[in-house]
């Protein structure tokens, strides 16, 4: 498996180097030269949100709850549609038509340069351990399948993903991605028709289910769902990640029709990991980390071959991820902080080495962080949860009104994060399963953008 694993990371750094052959400029690096088709906006979009929650930890939800566990990536999918076809089109034009490059760009025109380092901030207080936290999952999860040391697993995956990101920004990863999507579905696709029809593993999950709800996709019942629905769409509408990959797009059709089938391969997708995480459960049942059902499940396939391809697609969740947010890091770090501090001040093209410098610099703190670290992984929710509290409301609200100020916009931000946190840290245990972090920042963001509108208008009206 690893001599297999070995030459497909070697496959992935050629496609990366010939893609990044095209990459001349700032803007090839940063948005891919805005030409990316609907095939490659619909293959880096998947790629990036079938990562390693949407793949392990999906396995993980399924072996422990069963079938309700295809919220947690059929939810993505949800998102993803709304990003299609109600928020993408608006801040692609934006992008276009103003020269956009990140998230940061939008907020300064929309808002002003407070609100920009504000979120830059926000976003640099959970960014490493992100990025960290993937590196420590790609080291885990290649010392169990293969057998490789956890430090060396981490060192490979993040290598691979620091290479191919460095030398192309989105141009490579783009292309890098597609071949990640066709290895994952291969992967996932050839495993789930393995287990359920060549050995009828659905049949033997009816046997020893604990109770019906296991077999049920709404197990978690009407509130467990839609609180499943609230807490994990948003992030895929507003990550910064995936919003500047939309800038790359060539046109708004590409928008619509690479997200949108994104959004919909995602929904039918969710199915597969949850499913092995289910099979996992008939030969495993007493698995001490139900996070590992995946990883065991691969390296104890009989034939080998499968488990190597499955390795190969759990791998490739894992480095685009890893990925996605080196692309969320970089171009934030050089837009947000390193040029307005003058550091490409002798020309416009020194912004490109100086991206490629910094993609280098932080991929390789990534996985020097993600030694030090022994697991960063149970703060990993709460960080992505931060960056969609902080951004929803200024973001989408932004796009729809023109009358907001920078004051409405910090002023939903502090509220948005205040009451996350409140929920999150304080209320903990005690709080109503109706009041989760994510809802609730947004909703307090949301208010509190409205009511600073509304206190705006009062005193232009008086003027």
């Amino acid at each position: 498996m690893l001599l297999f694993l070995i030459f497909y990371c070697l496959l992935l750094l050629l496609v990366g180097a010939y893609a990044a052959r095209s990459v001349k400029q700032e803007q090839d690096f940063f948005v891919a030269g805005r030409s990316l088709s609907t095939g490659l906006v619909f293959s880096t979009f998947l790629a990036a949100n079938l990562g390693a929650g949407s793949t392990v930890g999906a396995a993980e939800y399924g072996y422990t709850s069963g079938l309700q566990a295809w919220w947690w990536v059929g939810s993505a999918g949800i998102g993803s549609l709304l990003l299609a076809f109600v928020i993408g089109p608006r801040i692609h034009r934006l992008a276009r038509n103003l020269n956009l490059y990140t998230v940061g760009d939008y907020l300064e025109v929309r808002y002003g340069k407070a609100t920009r380092l504000t979120v830059a901030v926000i976003l640099y207080c959970g960014s490493p351990a992100i990025l960290a936290g993937q590196i420590i999952a790609l080291g885990l999860i290649l010392h169990v399948v293969s057998g490789i040391r956890e430090s060396g697993g981490m060192i490979l995956g993040g290598a691979v993903a620091t290479i191919y990101f460095t030398m192309g920004g989105l141009q490579s990863t783009a292309w890098v991605n597609k071949v990640q999507v066709g290895v994952k579905a291969a992967g996932f696709l050839t495993a789930c028709c393995w287990m359920f029809f060549y050995r009828n593993s659905w049949g033997e999950l009816q046997t020893i289910a604990p109770d019906l709800d296991y077999l049920s996709l709404g197990g978690a019942g009407t509130t467990g769902t839609l609180q499943l629905l609230l807490m994990l769409a948003p992030a895929f509408m507003v990550s910064p990640g995936l919003i500047q990959k939309l800038y790359g797009a060539r046109d708004e059709q590409a928008v619509r029709l690479g997200v949108g089938l994104q959004g919909a391969t995602l929904i039918g997708f969710a199915f597969l990991p949850v499913l092995l995480g289910m099979a996992a459960r008939i030969y495993m049942p007493g698995l001490e980390d139900p996070g590992l059902a995946l990883p065991r499940l691969c390296a104890e396939f009989d034939p080998q071959w499968l488990g190597a391809l499955l390795l190969a697609a759990i791998f490739s969740a894992e480095v685009s991820s890893a990925d996605a947010v080196l692309f969320m890091m970089t171009t934030s770090l050089v837009r947000d902080v390193l040029e307005p501090l003058g550091f490409n001040k002798n020309s416009q093209s020194d912004l490109l080495p100086l991206a490629r410098k910094t993609a280098l610099v932080v991929g390789v703190l990534g996985i020097i962080l993600a030694h030090l670290l022994s697991s960063v992984l149970a703060a990993l929710r709460f960080f992505y949860s931060l960056l969609t509290v902080t951004l929803f409301v200024p973001l989408l609200a932004g796009l729809f009104q023109k009358r907001a100020n920078q004051t409405t916009a910090l002023l939903s931000i502090f509220c948005s994060l205040s009451v996350a946190g409140y929920t999150h840290w304080i209320a903990g245990a005690t709080r109503s399963i109706w009041l989760q972090p994510v809802p609730a920042g947004i909703t307090a963001g949301a208010i509190a953008y409205l009511c600073a509108l509304l206190v705006q208008s009062k005193r232009q009206s008086v003027l």
